[in-house]
């Protein structure tokens, strides 16, 4: 059984440890550069997007040099 004075200092750790928000700083901060790499993903796509686009221009440019094998 706890005493007194062990009860107050885990009331006070648990108390303290609800109030701390500098982890959540952090874990926003890791929301945001998911949420970000999953549009790059999106946007960057071989299918859709500027990805498509650059492979088009791509094939279009490699298809206008001579080859050299």
């Amino acid at each position: 059984m706890l005493t007194l004075l062990e009860r107050e200092i885990m009331l006070g750790s648990i108390a303290r440890f609800l109030r701390d928000e500098e982890g959540a700083t952090a874990i926003e901060y890791g929301i945001i550069a998911g949420l970000m790499a999953i549009v790059l993903v999106a946007a960057f796509s071989k299918t859709t997007g500027i990805g498509l686009a650059l492979t088009n221009m791509f094939a279009a440019i490699a298809g206008k040099l001579p080859s050299t094998l």
